[in-house]
């Protein structure tokens, strides 16, 4: 007698799928001989975890272990620094993959919303208008024309380099950590060790840089004295990659023209933190890249659909990350 077939499982932990997103994702899976469960309320039952070989969305850390078949986490997020430690998972062969691609429209817009505003003294000007002001003596300043640096030219840095060169800039220059062939819209390309020699030159710096030990306090307390007294710093990668400190005196001081933080250490930032009243300080908190815009949401599992084709059939994943160097 055969035994009996077990159906392979797939476990969706997130809040924003719709009912279309259930429809892409039930197809795909049962094409490639998947049956999906959904769990919307940002958990895995534990008794539950072992039945799945597939994990898509973010299931707390803390949970993995219990799904003991597991052999592939797909987070719905780009950023996966949560999930890079090994002791993490029920085995260390466990596939970990992102959802890098979904994010580059929704981040590159903040970067740029953020950017004029600074460079449009908006947030001076909404300080006057508050105080019932109609004064008008502000200077502005415009991306056209402008030195750019993007630090981390993945899809977020690129998505934003795109806009940034279609609006003028002068000079958009890449900085990544391989010296390889980049985007049409950078007009120069460097590595990492170039670095110091990139931010004098830079009038806007944006860093989309994942949490790594390579990338913290990448823009150390030195490297912040390296670029003008005129510049901006936009970060929306992680918040770990700045010298908090030093960019705080550096803001307070007047050594920077302002910055735009969508990321910070800690998260959520504590009420008596003094980052909160940094002068020339724009704070969002971490939610350039929520799931609020709908073409990411579809992008998100979009990417995955196109990733479990490539599990099932024995292909490497598109956005495998390597757990050692964080992506």
């Amino acid at each position: 007698m055969g035994g009996v077939y077990k159906m392979r499982k797939i476990a969706a932990v997130e809040s924003f799928f719709s009912p279309g997103h259930r429809a892409v994702i039930d197809k795909t899976a049962a094409e490639c001989g998947f049956a999906v469960d959904y769990f919307t309320q940002g958990h895995l039952p534990a008794d539950k975890a072992a039945d799945y070989e597939v994990i898509y969305g973010l299931c707390p850390p803390r949970e993995l272990k219990a799904a003991q078949n597991l052999k592939w986490l797909c987070s719905s997020f780009a950023g996966v620094d949560a999930y890079t430690d090994d002791d993490l998972y029920p085995n260390p062969n466990v596939l970990l993959s992102n959802s890098s691609g979904a994010y580059g429209i929704t981040i590159s817009e903040h970067i740029l919303m953020v950017t004029l505003m600074m460079l449009r003294q908006m947030p001076k000007f909404e300080e006057i208008v508050r105080a019932h002001r109609w004064e008008k003596g502000l200077s502005i300043r415009s991306i056209c024309g402008s030195s750019i640096t993007v630090l981390g030219t993945g899809d977020i840095g690129t998505n934003f380099a795109r806009r940034a060169k279609a609006l003028g800039a002068k000079v958009v220059r890449g900085v990544r950590r391989t010296k390889k062939a980049g985007d049409p819209a950078y007009d120069e390309m460097y590595t990492l060790k170039d670095l110091d020699s990139v931010l004098p030159k830079t009038e806007i710096l944006v860093m989309a840089l994942p949490g790594t030990r390579d990338t913290e306090h990448i823009l150390s307390r030195e490297r912040i004295a390296l670029l003008p007294e005129d510049a901006y710093v936009v970060n929306v990668g992680r918040g770990s990659a700045i010298d908090q400190e030093a960019l705080m005196e550096a803001l307070n001081g007047g050594h920077l023209a302002g910055a735009a933080l969508d990321v910070c250490v800690p998260e959520p930032l504590p009420k008596d933190h003094p980052l909160w009243d940094t002068k020339n300080l724009l704070l969002t908190p971490h939610i350039s890249g929520n799931m609020s815009l709908g073409i990411t949401r579809d992008l998100d599992v979009e990417l995955f659909c196109e990733d479990l084709r490539n599990y099932a059939a024995g292909r490497r994943l598109k956005r495998l990350v390597d757990r050692k160097i964080g992506y």
